[in-house]
């Protein structure tokens, strides 16, 4: 535990809250008051073509006459279906509480809209992410927090963002980051990570059942080199009191490491989620909350091991008003992740009751790595393990649900790794997925075309182009004098001035368990 405590680094003079942010991104509005109002706008333009399952690999689309020449599919009604319980009454169980138990073949429709719906935060890290070399700003986030959702045609998803999440671009991870080619950028050192957001819309919560804290970590579009740096080397947590619990060294230094130089990275990826997850416990206290974390590639990694970290610390344990003591469920939505850590660390995440749904397609190979040697499906992986200390043993954490691109009619055959490891190929496949053996039928009004929004992967008779989504001319604007300039932004607040209070109160926590 000491050497946790070490990696917490932090002042110990800033022991008292300081007043929020009044910084150009301040400290958001966190009301609980049932008055926010919430842009009325929908997540994309949704023209519709109607489609019977029984002819769906025959499909030709119908255009209609609306100006957004995009594709959508309508639900089909299943003949017989019960009606299912609302969300709200069954939330636990879609979480998993009982590990999906009956609720993945068949798959439940909550569900299905669950995954989805966080898919889709995770896919407004791409969406919001300046992968731009020649841009000043390459590396971080194009919107401020309090306009993210609503820059994403997300403003009605109930959500309001809580913090930014950086980390330092100084580790062994060099085909992950992006990093500008100007010699005048927005830093030097740092790059934008994700977010944490929270449900402030009280007709959200009520749907829900709870209030919602959400980690979305940004990963890999479809850049896969990344992969290679890996060095398969596991790395001792050091989050609790075990050493034999590893992890991927690159995935350890990308949480823990930090910059002192820079602003932004001054305090680590896991301090930043840390404090925040402790801020929003304290000030959700006595209702009822539920923290979900998801990513994507290498973002799938951070939010298992993110899911880890603040269940080892104990953030989830909470007292209410009447000093009862609550376990905030702590649930992770994993797409195209790779493996995170030894079997000791799934072993812990299991103890720990972290749950992770790792929606994987079969087709790609980044969830095959690292531990291609040794790896949850060889049988004597704990003995290997054990008895010999085997350096390159890891384990998928969580349950699987296996998709297979080939199954959908509306994608052609490629060997483009990238398109099978695509994020929106993903949420494309889950929303046609009913179970194994059951035929593949969109159900959710989800277009099609998200598929190629950085990818060409649907078959060219739906007309789509590839790799179609771009900032208007790169986010170039005509000034008054008729120049083309790419405008100056808001600059981004580092970290608000209350994590290292937030941080002293997670460290308290460290200091009572280790003590006890």
């Amino acid at each position: 535990m000491d050497s946790m405590l070490l990696s917490l680094n932090i002042n110990p003079k800033s022991s008292n809250p300081p007043p929020l942010s009044q910084g150009l991104l301040p400290r958001y509005n966190l009301n609980k008051s049932k008055n926010l109002l919430l842009l009325n706008k929908p997540f994309s333009p949704k023209p519709r073509t109607s489609i019977n399952c029984s002819s769906v690999s025959s499909l030709t689309p119908q255009l209609d006459k609306s100006p957004a020449q995009t594709l959508v599919f309508e639900e089909e009604k299943e003949e017989g279906k019960e009606e299912e319980e609302p969300l709200c009454e069954i939330w636990k169980e879609i979480q998993g509480c009982n590990d999906w138990e009956g609720l993945l073949d068949p798959m439940n429709s909550h569900l299905r809209n669950e995954i989805i719906r966080y898919g889709e935060f995770a896919q407004a890290c791409y969406d919001s992410f300046d992968f731009d070399p020649h841009s000043r700003y390459c590396g971080t986030c194009k919107y401020q927090g309090a306009h993210f959702f609503e820059k994403l045609d997300m403003a009605n998803c109930g959500y309001e963002i809580s913090r930014y999440l950086y980390a330092t671009s100084n580790i062994n991870l060099p085909n992950f980051f992006q990093k500008a080619k100007m010699s005048s950028v927005w830093s030097t050192h740092a790059n934008w990570m994700g977010y944490v957001a929270v449900t402030t819309d009280e007709e959200e919560v009520k749907r829900l059942g709870r209030r919602d804290i959400a980690i979305a970590w940004r990963g890999t579009v479809t850049y896969l080199e990344w992969i290679s740096d890996l060095k398969d080397i596991l790395h001792p947590a050091n989050f609790g009191d075990d050493p034999t619990i590893k992890i991927e060294t690159g995935f350890y230094d990308l949480y823990t490491k930090k910059e002192d130089a820079c602003k932004y990275c001054s305090y680590s990826a896991r301090e930043q989620v840390l404090a925040e997850i402790k801020r929003l416990t304290d000030y959700y206290r006595g209702e009822e909350i539920s923290i979900t974390i998801t990513g994507h590639s290498l973002g799938a990694a951070l939010a298992i091991l993110s899911a880890y970290d603040i269940a080892e610390m104990r953030l989830n344990i909470v007292r209410d008003d009447e000093c009862l003591t609550n376990k905030i469920p702590i649930t992770v939505y994993s797409f195209a992740g790779p493996r995170v850590g030894n079997l000791k660390f799934k072993e812990r995440c299991d103890e720990l009751g972290v749950k992770v749904l790792r929606v994987i397609n079969v087709q790609d190979k980044v969830p095959n790595v690292p531990g291609i040697i040794a790896n949850e499906k060889f049988q004597f992986q704990k003995y290997v393990e054990d008895a010999m200390s085997f350096p390159w043993s890891y384990a998928h954490v969580g349950v699987e649900l296996a998709l297979d691109h080939t199954h959908s009619p509306f994608l052609k055959p490629t060997n483009d790794m990238g398109c099978a490891h695509n994020l929106e190929a993903h949420l494309h496949l889950v929303d046609g997925y009913h179970g194994k053996g059951r035929r593949f039928c969109l159900v959710n009004k989800r277009d099609i075309a998200l598929v190629n929004k950085c990818c060409d992967f649907l078959k060219s008779e739906y007309g789509v182009p590839p790799c179609w989504r771009q900032d208007e001319n790169k986010g170039m604007v005509r000034n008054s004098d008729g120049r083309w300039v790419l405008p100056e932004r808001p600059r981004l607040e580092a970290h608000p001035p209350d994590t290292a209070h937030h941080l002293e109160q997670v460290l308290k926590i460290a200091r009572s368990n280790n003590d006890g």
